[in-house]
């Protein structure tokens, strides 16, 4: 029997009841379902639409349902259309006809509203969880290996000696940012729809502060017709995931890079790798990998939410069925990903010595001939020139910057002293720059201080 018998003759065909049914998406939320219910039934009782004995009844009935949909006993079925009316015909079925009572000034439009949103908050929490474990792997792998000398890149070409803490905290930072938009978010989010209706409320007498109090809501939604219709929240959410998406997204890239052998940085433990089917020497770094690869899924749940609301009227439609699915989609792999990525950080091994000895001389120390210059008088633009003339002659002649003498460097420029060859240094370079943010172990250290404050 359809929820709408009284007003058609007939219910719909078989193929729109299976067009139609939500319910594969929607069992992730019976939980929430149940509780939004009880917390329901609750309120009506203190307002007095219902008997202490139907409270009872109806909250004994609903933990019933509660712990049969938890084992197994009871089965919703696509005849049930949504999780809403399983879980509302399984407890009629139970206590009789005063089940019925249950959707008293409730309507599926703010039902499936708040179910989502409890949900949202739990996965908001996990997913800051995982983001938390993130940013503490990597704040761990600064401390352990953040003195580590290795080239810093821009367009993938070496650009200065940094320190290997430096870029692990570029990542960092980027987390905690992720982490902040995740708290940000759930904040927002956490408003209570229910009693609002199907968009205009209720003649009953009910208390919606009550029932967001009992849901563990900071209040409820102002507008009824809000309640119902908002999805900025979801899109929101599914933003503040590609966002993240993209971060571990580019970490992971780093990762791919850096434990090639023309890179040789890192080599990622066995836990998160694979191996080949025909070459025996492979180690394959398949998840941060498959974490690059499901990043273009949780940007898509973005635009899927974003379209489906485009042009739709007010308040509900049938259209906002579909959110659910890019939502948990987008929740559900950001979390994963990010506890992927938190192992990986955390069990790689760093080659410390890589580039110690295959960086000296190198042309990633020109600048540190164009500081010292300007630490000499010379304006930094002439001596920009005279740094890139020297580059020129030793690429000329397949040398490096180890290969010159006082006098070459003379030869470019009067201002050249011996001091010269300590700016060389690649270590003393990194640790030379100390102003705020940079690459001096000084600095790292400032980073992971403040971070670890931020953590605890």
């Amino acid at each position: 029997m359809a929820l709408w018998d009284g007003r058609f003759s007939g219910g719909p065909g078989d193929d729109m009841v299976a067009f139609s049914q939500s319910l594969d998406t929607d069992l992730r939320m019976w939980r929430e379902d149940v509780e939004g219910s009880r917390a329901h039934v609750t309120m009506l009782g203190e307002v007095g639409l219902l008997t202490d004995a139907e409270v009872a009844t109806l909250v004994e009935g609903l933990s019933q349902v509660e712990a049969e949909l938890g084992d197994g006993r009871f089965v919703p079925t696509a005849a049930h259309e949504d999780i809403h009316m399983a879980v509302e015909a399984r407890l009629t079925e139970i206590v009789g006809d005063v089940g019925a009572k249950l959707h008293t000034a409730r309507s599926r439009n703010d039902q499936v509203a708040t179910d989502v949103r409890l949900w949202l908050r739990s996965r908001l929490d996990a997913l800051a969880f995982a983001l938390t474990e993130l940013l503490e792997a990597l704040v761990v792998r600064v401390e352990a290996d953040g003195g580590v000398l290795i080239p810093g890149f821009t367009h993938l070409q070496r650009g200065q000696p940094i320190l290997l803490g430096h870029h692990l905290l570029a990542h960092a930072w980027s987390v905690a940012r992720d982490l902040d938009r995740v708290r940000d978010a759930r904040r927002r989010m956490n408003r209570c729809p229910l009693g609002s209706g199907a968009m205009a409320g209720t003649p009953h007498p009910i208390d919606r502060h009550r029932t967001s109090e009992l849901l563990r809501f900071d209040a409820p939604i102002d507008n009824a017709m809000d309640a119902v219709a908002a999805r900025d929240h979801l899109q929101e959410a599914a933003g503040v995931c590609a966002i993240a998406m993209t971060h571990l997204s580019r970490q992971s890239e780093e990762l791919v890079l850096w434990s090639t052998e023309e890179f040789g940085l890192v080599r990622l433990s066995e836990t998160y790798s694979t191996g080949s089917s025909i070459m025996p020497q492979k180690r394959n770094p398949d998840a941060p990998e498959l974490v690059r690869g499901k990043t273009g899924r949780v940007a898509g749940a973005v635009t899927s939410l974003l379209v489906m609301v485009k042009g739709l009227p007010l308040a509900y439609n049938r259209d906002l069925q579909e959110d659910r699915q890019a939502l948990f989609d987008a929740l559900e792999t950001t979390t994963q990903s990010a506890r992927i990525m938190a192992g990986c950080w955390r069990e790689l091994t760093v080659r410390s010595e890589r580039y110690e000895e295959a960086l000296k001389g190198h042309f990633l120390l020109a600048t540190e001939l164009a500081d010292f210059l300007v630490t000499q008088g010379v304006p930094f633009r002439d001596a920009h020139h005279v740094s890139g003339s020297i580059v020129g002659h030793c690429e000329a002649r397949g040398t490096n910057f180890a290969s010159l003498t006082l006098e070459d460097f003379v030869g470019f420029h009067s201002a050249f002293t011996e001091e010269v060859f300590e700016w060389l240094d690649l270590r003393a370079a990194a640790e030379r720059r100390t102003s705020f943010g940079g690459t001096a172990s000084v600095e790292i250290a400032r980073q992971v201080t403040a971070l670890r404050k931020m953590l605890a």
